[in-house]
């Protein structure tokens, strides 16, 4: 291949990225509670876009709800603020169409949750 002078490339493995890599986090937390190991990096990923269901799809914020649940000290402290500063933010917002009523509903089951 050399002589030809065709070059073959190398082909890299894809690193997964941060989404895959929580939602992966979430589902072993989920199935496989023994293997699970804490990951501070997973859990603030997971916590800044719980929100998102692009980024948390529908079937991950349910088990994430079960995982909210055992959240403990500043981490639940820092949510249920962040939760409240967002739903008062979103209260005051004059037009419906900016916030997706996806959003609201989550915050509003993350707040029943952890208030």
């Amino acid at each position: 291949m050399r002589e030809a002078g065709v070059i073959a490339k190398k082909e890299v493995p894809k690193k997964p990225s941060g989404s895959e890599l929580a939602l992966n986090y979430l589902t072993c937390w989920s199935k496989n509670p023994k293997e699970w190991k804490f990951q501070k990096t997973r859990q603030t990923w997971l916590l800044s876009h719980m929100y998102d269901k692009e980024k948390v799809p529908d079937k991950y914020f349910s088990i994430l709800l079960r995982y909210l649940e055992g959240l403990q000290g500043n981490a639940r402290d820092t949510t249920v603020q962040k939760a409240e500063a967002l739903m008062k933010e979103y209260d005051k917002s004059e037009t419906e169409d900016s916030v997706p009523l996806e959003t609201c509903e989550r915050l509003r089951k993350v707040l029943q949750l952890l208030s």
